[in-house]
C-alpha cells in the first residue's frame, strides 16, 4: 500500500511571522495524524521558524527549490547541505512556475533530482502540460518527455526517494481542475510508463499525487482515483481549509 501524502507548497505568500502562527495552527489541526503523510513547504526565510515549531510533530517540511551544486558563487540559491541542517526531506523540482517563469530546462531540473537522491533526500519531480499542448492532444507526448528527461540516470534503487506531481499548468491558480477522470488518466499513464522505464515493482510503489486548484470542494472525488496518491495543493494550502483537505483525505485511506 502507497502511503497517501497531503503536500502544501505556500510559493511566495507568508511573513516569517505569519508562516510561524500558521505553523501552529496545522499543528494542532493535524495532531495524531499517521494514517497519511504531511509535508508543508515554506519560502526559504521561514523554514527555520517553521521547523521549530514541527521539528517534533508529525508534519514534514519540503524546499520549494534547491540548486544542484553543493556551494559556492550562485547568488540566490540554496543547497542540500543547508537544507538537510534543518532536516529537510522533500525537495519541491520543476514546478512549472519554475519552468515558465525562471526559465528552468528539463537538464537543469534533472540535476537537481539526482543532487537530491545522492544526498537522500525526497524529490517532488512536478511534470505538466500547458492548456495549448492539451488542446492539441500532446498531454501525454509532454508527461512523457519530461519525466524521461527530469528521471535520466536516476538508478531503481534511487526511485524510492522519488514523488511525481502532476500539474497541468491550465489549472494552477486558475481556479480550473482537471476533472477525476482526466487527472486518473495521466496518473495512470505515469504509472505505466515508469513500470516501462524501471519494473512494475517500481511502479506500484511511486507515490503521484495531484495539483492545480485543489480545495474540499473537488478533492474527494480526485483521491478516490486508483493511481492518485495525494495533493500537492497550493492556494488552499495557505488557510485552513488545508485541514479540512486531511479530513477528506482520511475518510478514503
Amino acid at each position: 500500500m502507497r502511503k497517501p501524502v497531503l503536500a502544501g507548497n505556500w510559493k511566495m505568500n507568508k511573513t516569517l511571522s505569519e508562516a510561524v502562527q500558521f505553523a501552529g495552527v496545522l499543528l494542532n489541526g493535524f495532531v495524531g495524524v499517521s494514517d497519511y503523510e504531511v509535508i508543508v513547504a515554506p519560502p526559504f526565510v521561514s523554514i527555520p521558524g517553521v521547523y521549530e515549531i514541527l521539528r517534533d510533530s508529525n508534519i514534514k517540511i519540503a524546499a520549494q527549490n534547491m540548486y544542484y551544486e553543493d556551494s559556492g558563487a550562485f547568488t540566490g540559491e540554496i543547497s542540500w547541505k543547508m537544507l538537510k541542517e534543518l532536516e529537510i526531506e522533500y525537495v519541491i523540482i520543476g514546478h512549472s512556475e519554475r519552468r515558465h517563469i525562471f526559465g528552468e530546462t528539463d537538464e537543469v531540473i534533472n540535476k537537481k533530482v539526482l543532487k537530491a537522491i545522492e544526498n537522500k533526500m525526497s524529490p517532488i519531480l512536478c511534470v505538466g502540460e500547458r492548456l495549448e499542448e492539451r488542446e492539441q492532444d500532446l498531454t501525454f507526448a509532454v508527461i512523457e518527455m519530461q519525466i524521461k528527461k527530469g528521471l535520466k540516470n536516476v538508478p531503481s534503487e534511487g526511485m524510492k526517494n522519488v514523488l511525481i506531481a502532476y500539474e497541468p499548468v491550465w489549472a494552477i491558480g486558475t481556479g480550473k481542475v482537471a476533472t477525476p477522470q482526466q487527472a486518473q488518466e495521466v496518473h495512470h499513464f505515469i504509472r505505466n510508463l515508469i513500470s516501462d522505464m524501471y519494473s512494475k515493482e517500481v511502479a506500484e510503489q511511486l507515490r503521484i499525487l495531484y495539483g492545480g486548484s485543489i480545495k474540499p470542494e473537488n478533492f474527494f472525488g480526485l483521491i478516490i482515483q486508483p493511481d492518485i496518491d495525494g495533493g500537492l495543493v497550493g492556494g488552499a494550502s495557505l488557510k485552513e481549509s488545508f485541514i479540512e483537505l486531511g479530513k477528506i483525505l482520511s475518510r478514503v485511506v
